[in-house]
């Protein structure tokens, strides 16, 4: 589906999903377990665990443990059930948002010599 000129917001790359059955069912179990994570959780809350030591760092650890399965469920989900689309983007080039002409893009040499260059350096104004 790409087209000989790619300008912008053409389709370079389109490859459907898998939509796999292995990974539906993967994300279904996962998902199970997130509710159950997050019933504990709320659980948790609510019985006042957090007011004690171990049972504050129990808490923070079931959130760590509800949020890596979230991001497992997503990435499962994104590889799987999502399209592979490349659109074309061209990037312009750092000349051109200046509005500097092509040729000028090397710019112009201030000195004429290594001596001209220390003088300016030493003293910004000299020649100008």
């Amino acid at each position: 589906m790409s087209s000989s000129g790619n300008t912008y917001g053409d389709i370079h790359r389109y490859e459907p999903a898998r939509e796999s059955t292995a990974a539906a069912i993967a994300i279904v179990l996962l998902t199970i377990i997130e509710v159950v994570f997050v019933f504990l959780f709320s659980y948790g809350l609510v019985s006042g665990w957090g007011l004690t030591d171990t049972g504050n760092m129990f808490l923070g650890a079931v959130l760590a443990v509800i949020f890596v399965d979230l991001a497992f469920i997503l990435a499962l989900y994104r590889k799987e059930f999502l399209p592979d689309v490349m659109i074309v983007k061209k990037r312009r080039r750092k000349w051109e948002d200046l509005y500097i002409r092509e040729e000028d893009v090397d710019g112009v040499t201030l000195g004429t010599g290594a001596w001209d260059q220390v003088k300016r350096a030493v003293y910004p104004y000299y020649k100008r």
